[in-house]
């Protein structure tokens, strides 16, 4: 389970540390106006805000990376085990009655 954590943080952390860097060198958020006032007073707070919304998005995107690669064996996994699967489960320890 950590190693799927660290597979899915450590290239987001990575990818977003990319983004922010073209988010510095393109955009000044004090530049940025909503009738005619900045919409962040500091830059340093929108490149820290900018930078932890590219690190979701990067996490966001590594998950469902990781949740499709699932085979197929771990989508159908059956979690409880045979003795207490319910009755008329072919997957039942006692062969099941299912018609």
């Amino acid at each position: 389970m950590l190693q799927r954590l660290i597979h899915i943080l450590w290239p987001s952390f990575l990818v977003a540390g990319l983004a922010d860097l073209v988010f510095i060198a393109l955009f000044d958020p004090l530049e940025m106006l909503y009738r005619g006032e900045a919409q962040i007073e500091h830059r340093l707070a929108a490149y820290s805000v900018g930078f932890f919304v590219f690190w979701l998005l990067g996490i966001s995107s590594s998950a469902l990376t990781c949740y499709f690669q699932r085979s197929a064996d771990e989508v159908n996994h059956c979690p409880l085990p045979p003795h207490s699967r319910p009755d008329g489960c072919p997957k039942r320890e006692d062969g099941g009655n299912c018609c």
